[in-house]
């Protein structure tokens, strides 16, 4: 073969690599509104699947609950979205209004009532942080709150004072009379029941806490007193406390309620529990008599 006829051959091999490499290949319309049509049939089909399980949960709830329910007139059908005419939906702003108004809720309900600093004789903030209901979190706020304003004093005291569940009424006294004596802008932080400053004739502060789900609250407490956390913190204060041992770290939660084993029980009117870990976040707002244990 020539050089010439060499040439030519590559220029004809290379024009039809380029032609494959470059070629544009249609995509066929059809498929892409084939596949535009099956994308729109599933979400259809999933918004449909998603709102039958919601009604069937919303039945659930009416049959849990069929004494406040039919005080509206709400049935399973209504709440299943049948018969939608007859009734005031419990989940529209009308029901909910009609629910609170039967259950005489609305009568207590009010931006003045709740309003609860108003009923605050003086500038101090007493935050009587129950258990495991985000307390961490907010006192990580107040902290930062009071790095920048200088009308902000953090009291420090309670944060290093060991729990105690019940205090005695000289105990109550004195834990009045120390906040009452604090200056103006001052927060002060404990694990502590309700105090009724009233009763020590004492000027009411401003009082804020939080509550939480209670029975997410105590399976919280449950997995937190077994976390290295907690047990840091305490060997530290208590370089002498005894180890537990392994077997209560690896404790299951779901055993410890079904085997009955005293740490997972609540038992109604009992003054003192078999482990004291404040089950009751109840105690943070009653206050310290027999009755609120």
């Amino acid at each position: 073969m020539s050089l010439g006829a060499d040439r030519s051959y590559k220029m004809k091999l290379r024009d039809v690599e380029n032609a494959f490499k470059y070629r544009r290949i249609p995509y066929p319309k059809r498929s892409v509104e084939l596949i535009a049509l099956l994308a729109i049939s599933c979400t259809f089909f999933l918004f449909m699947h998603t709102n039958k399980l919601n009604s069937r949960l919303k039945e659930m709830e009416v049959k849990l609950q069929p004494s406040e329910f039919s005080a509206l007139g709400l049935t399973s059908n209504h709440v299943s979205g049948h018969d939608a005419g007859k009734h005031d939906d419990i989940n529209t702003l009308h029901g909910t209004y009609q629910y609170l108004k039967s259950t005489g809720q609305l009568n207590h309900l009010s931006a003045t009532r709740l309003n609860n600093t108003r009923n605050a004789d003086i500038d101090v903030l007493f935050f009587n942080r129950a258990a495991k209901v985000g307390s961490e979190a907010m006192l990580e706020l107040l902290q930062a709150l009071e790095n920048y304003h200088d009308d902000l004093t953090l009291d420090r005291t309670g944060l290093s004072k060991p729990t105690s569940r019940q205090l005695k009424k000289n105990d109550q006294r004195d834990m009045a009379e120390y906040v009452a004596d604090l200056e103006e802008g001052s927060i002060y932080i404990e694990h502590i029941n309700w105090i009724d400053f009233d009763e020590f004739d004492q000027p009411k502060p401003i009082y804020i806490n939080m509550v939480r789900d209670p029975v997410e609250r105590v399976i919280s407490w449950f997995f937190y007193a077994r976390g290295s956390y907690k047990n840091a913190i305490e060997y530290r204060k208590k370089p002498n406390l005894k180890i537990k041992k392994e077997s209560w770290y690896k404790k299951n939660f779901n055993e410890c309620v079904k085997s009955g084993d005293p740490e997972c029980q609540y038992i109604p009117h009992t003054v003192k529990d078999a482990v004291p870990n404040f089950k009751r976040q109840t105690l943070f707002y009653c206050g310290h008599h027999d009755d609120c244990m």
